[in-house]
């Protein structure tokens, strides 16, 4: 039976854990060929066991464009092209406005925002026409979060870098998206900081929150990213696919 990407090429930055690793196992279930990027060595050779073909990994950050540089070497050199490009790589971080530093807000930035940009603009040369191009961002731009005001403009950013992509890049017939997740059961809430029975308390009233009652699954983020990804939204582009049981929505 085909895939829905048989025969692609696709790269998946932030894929060796989260919603990245599970759009990884996806796409590869799919027919595609995947690059996936992570900063740590470890979790990249889990990853590339657990999807287990079709599947390059390139250490490497998001918001070090010598890194970037060294990924769309490896993504020419083994296939000469990208059909698919998710840009998913993102770091959340707790700080109350009255207390975050300049390297709080430089680091938040640094990989939502300027490492999303050049993840995009170092690709345009690999990228084939009437690709895709998928931003990940978050149902923190929609919503008031104490202590996420710098997280939540970054993603923001994403979302306007997504219309305004979507236009510039519409006469090579590139379809530009963003998904946007709610709470999704990731290695996310460990990066922010907390002790681990406020983290826990943080996902239970997320559980009251949303409508459907509990926290998103990586797999579920997967499925949505899969369906910008492939020929299914081939009348999309410029907007924003909304996955977050209802949160932001009811």
């Amino acid at each position: 039976m085909s895939g829905k990407l048989d025969g692609k090429v696709a790269v998946i930055t932030g894929g060796s854990t989260g919603i990245g690793l599970a759009a990884a196992q996806e796409f590869v279930a799919q027919g595609a060929h995947v690059f996936i990027t992570g900063r740590r060595q470890n979790e990249l050779d889990k990853a590339v066991k657990l999807i287990g073909r079709n599947v390059t990994a390139v250490r490497g950050d998001a918001a070090r464009l010598e890194d970037l540089d060294r990924l769309y070497q490896t993504v020419e050199r083994d296939k000469g092209r990208i059909d698919v490009l998710v840009a998913n790589a993102g770091i959340g971080e707790l700080a109350a406005t009255a207390e975050a530093t300049p390297e709080h807000f430089d680091k938040i930035f640094a990989v939502n925002v300027r490492g999303v940009y050049f993840t995009v603009q170092k690709a345009l040369n690999l990228i084939r026409d009437n690709g895709s191009i998928v931003l990940v961002a978050s149902v923190a731009q929609y919503a008031g979060i104490p202590g996420f005001s710098v997280y939540s403009a970054t993603k923001a950013a994403v979302r306007s870098l997504a219309r305004s992509w979507a236009a510039e890049f519409k006469t090579r017939g590139i379809r530009v998206n963003t998904l946007s997740p709610g709470p999704i059961d990731t290695p996310i809430f460990d990066t922010l900081g907390l002790p681990p029975e406020q983290t826990e308390a943080a996902k239970q009233q997320f559980v009251a929150d949303v409508p459907l009652g509990r926290i998103g699954r990586p797999e579920e983020m997967a499925k949505a990213i899969l369906f910008l990804a492939s020929s299914d939204s081939s009348y999309t582009t410029g907007t924003d696919l909304v996955a977050d049981g209802g949160l932001t929505q009811v």
